[in-house]
């Protein structure tokens, strides 16, 4: 206190404001040992808080958060067939190096609209998971898939694989082909009887086109997935997505080339499934469970004829 007492005198020669704002910093700081501390943050109780006020004002956030417990695999599968009449398929105008796009005088075919004609089987459909929170293969499969060029037709007129997955980009006529795959950086001469690999490095939200600048009648589909959760419908109109996430609400995503709908979007009626006019529809797949939606048909309206 002696120092404090010394320094008084000194003080009173500065005005009151400063002398007083000055002596309170003394006492502070030179009169005792102890210092005011901040006080520590309590992260644990903070992240609680947090999670508490999400809940309350968000119950959407709440129900991500419970969708993303969710554990184990299930399997959709389902089947398209078309409810009309889909006519006779029109001829396409390969009027370019016909000695091999029109051998023998075969005619190409629009191939947009394929139905098997025993089961009414609509083929090409696809169907994706618009979004997954799990995904069981983390890395996808380093097997190439397949896309020919022959006698000036993509021979895989719609095609899904999984971002980073490597396709075998093939040419076999004995002419050459321009391939290139829209929204992606893709768009390469394939010399007559070659071909290259080509890895999509990011994913597409609808299947995009891919078509060959030298012969313009050449168009096909491609989409692809970084979850990999994506089917193409078979000649019979079946598809199939194993290993999907079970536990957790999944909306997918209906297309087909020809579709009325937006963006190729197919709208049906199927009210259980909550169908939209976008395309989509919801399920919850139980842990090791086998869906089967059954046997989906789409009417003449839904698709253009």
């Amino acid at each position: 206190m002696q120092a404090c007492s010394a320094n008084s005198g000194r003080f009173s020669r500065l005005p009151w404001s400063l002398a007083a704002a000055t002596a309170i910093m003394a006492v502070c700081l030179g009169c005792s040992s102890e210092r005011v501390t901040s006080p520590a943050a309590d992260s644990a109780a903070a992240t609680t808080l947090r999670a508490t006020l999400v809940s309350a004002s968000s119950p959407g956030a709440a129900a991500a958060g419970a969708a993303s417990t969710g554990t184990g695999w299930g399997t959709l599968k389902g089947r398209f067939v078309f409810a009309g009449d889909p006519g006779t398929a029109k001829p396409l105008l390969a009027d370019k190096d016909t000695e091999v796009c029109s051998k023998g005088g075969m005619k190409l075919l629009d191939r947009s609209l394929l139905i098997d004609p025993s089961s009414k089987g609509l083929a090409n459909v696809v169907v994706f998971a618009r979004k997954s929170s799990r995904v069981k293969e983390a890395s996808p499969s380093q097997t190439p898939l397949v896309l020919d060029q022959k006698q000036c037709e993509f021979l895989s007129p719609v095609f899904a694989a999984r971002v980073g997955q490597p396709i075998d980009v093939k040419n076999s006529d004995p002419i050459g082909h321009n391939t290139n795959i829209a929204g992606t950086s893709f768009n390469q001469l394939i010399p007559a009887g070659q071909g290259t690999i080509y890895k999509p490095e990011s994913e597409t939200g609808m299947p995009t086109t891919v078509t060959c600048n030298i012969h313009p009648w050449m168009k096909a589909y491609a989409i692809f997935r970084k979850d990999g959760y994506v089917a193409v419908t078979a000649a019979d109109g079946s598809f199939t997505i194993p290993d999907l996430p079970a536990g957790e609400p999944l909306e997918m995503q209906v297309w087909h080339e020809r579709s009325t709908g937006p963006n190729g979007a197919l709208g049906i009626e199927k009210p259980e499934l909550k169908w939209t006019p976008k395309g989509r529809f919801q399920i919850t797949l139980e842990p090791d469970q086998v869906k089967d939606i059954g046997t989906l048909e789409v009417p003449a309206s839904a698709i253009g004829t």
